[in-house]
């Protein structure tokens, strides 16, 4: 990690710690199929974290079932732990998300989310691990 909390690694790196799909989906910013995701019907409460360098990026709380087939959420976690730029790749204008950590590609943002923001991060599951929430009890 750099004095800016930034992880730092070559590409060999992240080859080596990440399975294939991740690596293709968080480093080279591909997108997985549509309705293939682990996290695309997943609704247990907890944390969404970055799955190449466990940054904390979405909670349960803001995910919504969009009908896009990948997971969506109207907020980040915290908005400091993403980053967002313009990507004009296959033709488009989007809004590229990404974790400001490790620079790994999550998805695009849009805006056709649900109130309270009207926003839409759309995200592939390869790029997040879930954490569940840890229950405790009161005495």
């Amino acid at each position: 990690m750099s004095d800016t909390g930034q992880v730092l690694k070559s590409d060999t790196e992240w080859q080596k710690l990440l399975t294939p799909d991740v690596y293709a989906v968080t480093r080279q910013k591909a997108t997985e199929p549509p309705f293939s995701g682990e996290y695309d019907k997943f609704y247990k409460a907890g944390t969404y974290h970055c799955a190449c360098c466990g940054n904390p990026l979405f909670g349960s709380d803001a995910k919504f079932n969009s009908g896009t087939g990948w997971p969506s959420f109207w907020t980040p976690h915290e908005k400091n732990n993403i980053k967002e730029e313009r990507d004009m790749a296959h033709g488009m204008i989007r809004t590229e998300v990404l974790c400001r950590q490790c620079n790994a590609h999550l998805g695009h943002v849009f805006e056709d989310g649900p109130a309270p923001t009207g926003l839409r991060y759309c995200i592939n599951s390869l790029s997040l691990k879930f954490k569940p929430k840890i229950e405790t009890k009161n005495n």
